[in-house]
């Protein structure tokens, strides 16, 4: 791991509190809600540890909900606004990115993709501070979502309210509108975020033994045979 070393970077990542009923629903059938929930909080937890293991200035979470048990040590957290995904993810930026720290370099992930790593996320912020003001580092996803999107400023996120979320051109868009507004989109490796439950199966099998998510994943498929 480098660029983070430097200290000028930082991780947002936004996620919902793990609510039965509101939590990763499309898990629904075949998980019950209380099952949905559970995997996303092992996702979430095991998201914030690779973020707190990747060395960098500053790390926040945008939050919907209460806290209720994630353990959210070495991060700032802040409320996601009202709106539709384009808005909140705009509006994360916005907060991550204000005083006193100013407009640090920011990664923004979310939970879906608790297989990453701190040198992922170490790589992916090295790109993006290599490649200067001006640029977008951009992570797609199988389904044509992304999972990953860093940016120099807050302004670059202001295109993200007008862009179509989680559909199969999502990442696509999300490209054309960075390019459109004069930025270099360069590409992050791609990876699968859990989304349905064999999503989820596959996910966790790429995570390591003893991890949160493969372990809570592991559980539930068991008890669905």
């Amino acid at each position: 791991m480098r660029g983070s070393d430097d200290g000028v970077t930082q991780l947002l990542v936004i996620t919902k509190a793990p609510v039965p009923g509101r939590s990763k629903t499309r898990l629904s059938p075949p998980c019950t809600p209380d099952q949905a929930a559970a995997i996303a909080a092992a996702a979430v937890g095991d998201t914030l540890d690779a973020v707190r293991a990747t060395p960098v200035q500053r790390r926040v979470v945008a939050l919907d909900g209460a806290p209720r048990d994630l353990d959210l040590s070495g991060c700032v957290v802040v409320p996601q606004v009202e709106g539709d995904l384009g808005t909140r993810l705009a509006h994360a930026f916005a907060d991550a990115m204000a005083a006193p720290d100013g407009e640090l370099p920011t990664l923004l992930i979310g939970m879906d993709t608790p297989q990453v790593t701190p040198e992922l996320l170490a790589d992916a912020l090295d790109q993006l501070v290599a490649a200067g003001p001006g640029t977008a580092v951009l992570g797609v996803a199988p389904d044509g979502g992304w999972w990953a999107l860093g940016l120099h400023s807050p302004a670059a996120a202001l295109v993200l309210p007008d862009v179509p979320m989680s559909r199969g051109d999502t990442a696509v868009l999300t490209r054309a509108a960075l390019e459109q507004a004069g930025l270099t989109v360069l590409d992050l490796p791609e990876l699968t975020d859990i989304d349905h439950f064999p999503d989820a199966v596959a996910v966790a099998a790429l995570c390591p033994e003893g991890s949160r998510t493969r372990r809570v994943v592991d559980d539930v498929a068991a008890s669905l045979t």
